[in-house]
């Protein structure tokens, strides 16, 4: 069995009991966002939703008895990563029996209120075990229900955002924390580059560097920023001002 390809799905920022903050926040910076998503899970979420991925908020839930506290584990920011798949079963199936250290498949729902009635999001995800990620959650997405994702008109952002084109690990020892993603998708698909290490995820790359946007690595490893492609102004905009997140916005 060969390791999979990996393909950019989205990211997420986690709000944790702040979604609402978040939400206003982000919709200040220039991004339109989906209405506000209730996992069976337990967490809320909110997307900007772009061509073929996406970012997403995510909250602490009080719909449901028992409501996502992992995301307690994790500081406000960028907390999560997640690739594609097409075939969760199938990938976790094989990931297991190469030796990478991932969970049995799960699968969750929300609701989605479209102008035709409600209809339900369905997905099932393969996660990495949290000791190995320790940074955040690192997980595969599998989208039964891909048509009640990316939609047209979820797509339009006042900032000119059209799509993610890199995350930021900042790690001390970035060769140590690319085996994780050489365990997941083969030693070929993670590339040397200056400060560290690059997996290029179709049309994104995860980078693990020592240093970005002027901040060094100290001590635990970090998920550190996002970086988007737009139409509109090229900026930076420091993680005080987008929950614990850098944002790059690049031609």
């Amino acid at each position: 069995m060969s390791l999979p390809r990996p393909v950019l799905d989205h990211l997420v920022i986690n709000a944790r009991a702040r979604l609402d903050a978040a939400e206003a926040c982000y919709r200040q910076l220039g991004f339109g966002l989906t209405p506000r998503g209730y996992h069976t899970l337990g967490s809320i979420n909110h997307c900007a939703i772009f061509g073929t991925d996406y970012l997403e908020l995510v909250g602490i839930g009080t719909h449901v008895p028992n409501p996502r506290i992992e995301l307690l584990r994790f500081p406000e920011g960028l907390n999560g990563i997640v690739f594609a798949t097409e075939d969760a079963a199938t990938l976790y199936a094989t990931l297991s029996a190469a030796g990478a250290p991932v969970q049995p498949p799960q699968d969750f729902s929300r609701p989605v209120q479209l102008a035709d009635g409600m209809h339900e999001a369905r997905f099932r995800t393969v996660q990495v075990k949290p000791e190995a990620a320790p940074y955040g959650r690192v997980y595969f997405c599998q989208h039964f229900t891909p048509e009640l994702v990316w939609r047209d008109e979820w797509r339009k952002h006042e900032n000119g955002a059209t799509a993610i084109g890199r995350a930021v690990i900042l790690a001390t020892n970035p060769d140590k924390t690319a085996m994780l993603y050489r365990q997941l998708f083969g030693a070929a698909a993670v590339n040397p580059v200056r400060d560290g290490f690059s997996l290029d995820a179709r049309n994104a790359t995860l980078d693990i560097l020592t240093k970005a946007w002027g901040v060094r690595a100290q001590g635990e490893d970090q998920l550190l920023g996002v970086t988007f492609h737009t139409r509109g102004a090229k900026k930076i905009v420091p993680a005080a001002e987008a929950f614990g997140a850098v944002l790059e916005f690049e031609g």
